[in-house]
């Protein structure tokens, strides 16, 4: 990666960068470039697709959790319309 492409993405990234850091990101981004292109010396022909590092699939159960005050729940709204919750229009 050029300087420029560095320059263009931090601006893009909106991102204010010392001399110093931009320094720093471009031996960073080179390191990681170095990496990739290392990572295409491997023969992965007729290897299967990977998904996940673990085989095991560690998500919990569903559990139906009936909580019947919801009164109290909304008490701790800032704002309230009938029984819903008003949020504040972002645009």
């Amino acid at each position: 990666m050029e300087r420029q492409e560095l320059d263009i993405t931090a601006q893009l990234a909106r991102l204010e960068l010392s001399e110093e850091q931009t320094i720093r990101f471009e031996q960073a981004v080179f390191q990681m470039l170095e990496y990739f292109s290392k990572m295409r010396e491997f023969d992965v022909e007729g290897l299967p697709p990977t998904t996940q590092m673990t085989q095991i699939n560690r998500t919990r159960e569903d559990e139906v959790v009936v909580n019947a005050d919801i009164q109290a729940i909304l008490g701790n709204a800032p704002e309230l319309e009938d029984r819903f919750i008003v949020i504040p229009n972002v645009l």
